[in-house]
């Protein structure tokens, strides 16, 4: 499950019957066909997110169409078929990996490595600033204090006049590094047990830029306020950080763990020429690369390429492709602006794989894109916005087939041509997850009196990986509205293994 806490600055919030400013799609790769339902972004952070048995994620409200009962009601007869896969593949043995660390950089901007399937053992959390008083009571079984907000100077415990913010067991690696005021206090971070950080900077020192390797634009920078770190830091045994006095207020640190017997190297700041290179690269993919296919492909098969004009009430198939392959870029020249907003809100995106009687994806074309306002330009690795078209670059394996709709729920005739790039795939299909995206407003009411402040943006079952989230937010009351902690419940637990500090935090801010 996930949420997103609703909290706000400058206008109190009453408890919520039925809301609707905020409209999140969520992005997903399953296991199969018709498994979990989601909603998805490109958004700030590379965070893979994978789970076993249940995955639950709360933000804000979203809007839904006809989607929603994709999301709600058909989700307890897919997802049925979802847990028994599940059952088969955890019982299936896992070879031990080795990965060096030009691997794991180039993780940072592989979109098909979210497609392969989490095996058991990995997993995603993150260690973050969130205000200690919200807590789970087990005795009770009721959650304390949720909406507590002091989110700036959480830590664990305090060591002389230091504070002990993140304690992890490896193998793993600290994908991203996040602040909103980093000052200048220490913050060390101690790998598998050696006396002698790893890294000991300035708190800043992390996000300036003056610092090797933590000194490239492309994966360290400032995404408004808040400043954002993307430089991996592998260990294989432990990781322990500790802030020192005067470190500054907020932070976060996303991270993956890997199976028993997984190889990473223990990071270092003396890296190799490889290593460097690599980092440089993935730079450079997310600057001057950005809006184009982050994968240079030598094209198998032509680009699909078709112009269609859809009129209200009317659904017309943009293209139906055999398999086993991948769609590898999605592309869409909207040909009418005269009324983009209700268009792009009004037209529906469908994507079925494999047979399946109800679309994996199912989203308005605007926030599919990443631009439910408006055409607004903008360029992620994933998805964006260019003069020309919209574009989404996310791999989507199918083994069978791919049909791709569009509907027209609105009240004027949509023109559009969509460019849709297939390649042959190179791993087995039962190996690939499927890609959802899935569109709501409401479709997951709070229902837990102490947690009514919790909006649930996600709530799914089987095996995948959450790959990101697209927020829309109307705001009629004109407070700030990113004060809401998301949170992430993975298979079953109690607390969330990922407890923000704040929705504008989880977007880069």
């Amino acid at each position: 499950m996930i949420c997103l806490s609703l909290r706000s600055i400058g206008t109190p919030l009453a408890r919520p019957a039925r809301l609707s400013q905020p409209r999140p799609r969520v992005s997903i790769h399953d296991r199969t066909p018709h498994g979990p339902s989601a909603a998805a972004k490109p958004a700030g952070t590379r965070s893979r997110n994978p789970f076993l048995r249940r995955s639950l994620l709360v933000l804000m409200p979203a809007g839904m169409l006809n989607c929603e009962q994709n999301v709600g009601r058909d989700a307890a007869v897919r997802l049925t078929l979802v847990m028994a896969a599940v059952v088969v593949v955890l019982t299936m043995p896992c070879a031990a990996e080795t990965l060096t660390y030009v691997d794991l950089v180039n993780r940072l901007t592989d979109l098909e490595a979210l497609a392969i399937l989490p095996v058991p053992g990995e997993t995603c959390a993150q260690a973050s600033s969130y205000d200690r008083a919200s807590r789970y009571d087990e005795q009770t079984g009721k959650y304390v204090a949720w909406d507590a907000n002091g989110d700036g100077g959480g830590y664990i415990r305090k060591e002389g006049e230091s504070f002990v913010i993140a304690e992890l067991k490896g193998p793993g690696c600290i994908w991203r590094t996040w602040s909103a005021r980093p000052l200048a206090g220490h913050v060390k971070i101690y790998l598998d047990g050696a006396p002698e950080p790893a890294v000991d900077l300035p708190f800043s020192g992390y996000f300036d830029l003056s610092n090797a390797p933590f000194n490239y634009p492309g994966l360290v920078h400032d995404a408004s306020s808040g400043k954002n770190c993307y430089v991996p830091i592998p260990f294989q045994k432990s990781c322990k950080i500790v802030a020192d006095p005067g470190w500054g207020a907020y932070y976060q640190f996303t991270y993956s763990t890997f199976p028993e017997g997984t190889v990473v190297p223990t990071f270092t700041r003396n890296l190799k020429i490889d290593e460097l290179l690599a980092l440089e690269r993935a730079s450079r993919i997310v600057t001057k690369n950005l809006g184009m296919d982050p994968v240079k492909r030598s094209r198998s098969m032509p680009t699909i390429a078709k112009a269609v004009s859809v009129a209200p009430g009317e659904t017309v198939t943009v293209a139906s492709i055999d398999g086993p392959n991948a769609i590898t870029s999605l592309r869409a020249r909207i040909n009418d602006n005269d009324h983009p907003w209700e268009l792009l809100r009004s037209v529906l995106l469908k994507i079925y794989w494999d047979g399946e009687p109800e679309p994996s994806v199912c989203a308005p074309i605007g926030d599919f894109f990443g631009t439910g306002p408006g055409l607004k330009q903008y360029k992620s690795l994933p998805m964006g916005v260019t003069a020309t078209d919209a574009y989404s670059y996310w791999y989507m394996p199918f083994g069978k087939s791919a049909v791709i709709e569009l509907t027209n729920e609105g009240k004027s005739e949509f023109a559009t041509t969509l460019f849709v790039d297939v390649d042959k795939l190179d791993k087995p299909i039962d190996q690939l997850g499927r890609f959802h995206a899935k569109w709501h407003r409401d479709a997951f009411l709070p229902t837990e009196d102490e947690r009514w402040i919790d909006w649930t943006i996600l709530t799914t079952e089987g095996r995948g990986r959450l790959c990101g989230v697209a927020l829309e937010v109307w705001n009629p009351k004109g407070g700030w509205w990113g004060e809401g902690d998301e949170k992430w419940f993975v298979d079953g637990e109690k607390f969330p293994s990922t407890f923000g500090t704040g929705s504008e935090d989880y977007f880069g801010y």
